[in-house]
């Protein structure tokens, strides 16, 4: 019997595969339990349906990836700070991931989740520095920070 999988069932298939299986399994097992429909003209319509949708939707995504990227690619997109540093211009406090994420969004008007900054450890020092981000899979950018001394 041909059945789509609904779900990933291991060592049979992963969700929105079509293949062929016993009968008995099908009936008693996938379909029973709702980890499969039968692979019937109206079923495999909305598989193609579904399918096609999910690919827009990561085409999609990808795309306004590509749009951030180009924006933080600019050379006039540099997020300024202003912290208090003692003389060796070491900061007393730092800048944080949270702050970058924060100061792009009321400089720039970029918005970003901070877990995609990949920054090991807040800033500590005066100057540039440049933020590593990963904005979608295979799209990565950076984003260029710049602390100066408050007076």
């Amino acid at each position: 019997m041909k059945v789509i999988f609904t779900k990933d069932v291991k060592g049979r298939g992963k969700r929105g595969e079509v293949k062929n299986v016993p009968d008995g399994y099908a009936q008693n097992f996938l379909l029973k339990r709702g980890l499969a429909k039968e692979a019937n003209k109206a079923n495999m319509h909305t598989l193609e349906r579904v399918e096609a949708n999910e690919k827009a939707a990561y085409e999609q995504e990808k795309a306004e990836a590509e749009k951030i990227k180009a924006q933080l690619d600019q050379d006039q997109t540099v997020v300024n700070f202003k912290s208090k540093a003692g003389s060796d211009s070491r900061l007393f406090g730092s800048i944080s991931g949270k702050k970058i994420v924060e100061g792009l969004e009321s400089q720039f008007g970029i918005k970003l989740d901070k877990r995609k900054l990949s920054l090991p450890e807040p800033i500590k020092t005066l100057g540039y520095t440049n933020v590593p981000v990963k904005l979608f899979k295979g799209v990565e950018g950076k984003i260029r920070v710049h602390v100066t001394e408050e007076e």
